[in-house]
């Protein structure tokens, strides 16, 4: 039975890498199940066997790319010297960035949805990245962590815009 269970959970998590490949390319509105299904390698119903439709796949791709950034956040906050902290939240990010660039344009297309299941999931996010900066802001007794927080989401959005328009410029320093 365990066997048949990790293949469950393996076919759950290629359909999400599928799904968000597909919505990041063509967007959430002009892709379909049947494209998610050819992009994982399995029939389109199948896709329908661990999501009932199309909005609750784009809720679970957005569910693992909000985890991925609040994990390696966590892990960057458990480890660092206060005064690297900022720094080493920024090099988190930005290997992020480049390794899961998909995954932040799934993101951009999001914010801008009026569903209110993906806004609120973006919402939850987004919130729960701020808090995890935020407390650590605070915990290593940085000045003005409010202010910082709002700064370092505000240079994440920037870099997301930098990364999808393909210009590196914007986040010269």
């Amino acid at each position: 039975m365990a066997k048949k269970d990790t293949a469950s959970v393996n076919r759950r998590t290629e359909i999400i890498s599928a799904a968000i490949d597909v919505f990041a390319e063509c967007g959430y509105y002009r892709t379909t199940t049947a494209q998610v299904a050819q992009r994982a390698g399995i029939s389109q119903p199948y896709v329908f066997k661990f999501f009932a439709t199309k909005e609750a796949l784009m809720l679970a791709a957005l569910e693992v790319s909000w985890e991925r950034i609040a994990e390696a956040f966590n892990r960057v906050v458990d480890t660092a010297a206060p005064d690297q902290l900022e720094r080493e939240l920024i090099e988190t990010y930005e290997e992020i960035l480049a390794a899961h660039r998909q995954e932040t344009l799934l993101q951009m297309q999001a914010q801008t949805m009026q569903e209110e299941p993906i806004r609120a999931a973006m919402q939850t996010g987004l919130r729960e990245v701020r808090r995890i900066v935020l407390e650590a802001f605070a915990a290593s007794k940085l000045a003005n962590p409010e202010e910082r927080t709002m700064l370092f989401l505000a240079r994440g959005m920037l870099c997301n815009i930098s990364m999808a328009l393909g210009v590196p410029e914007l986040m010269d320093k």
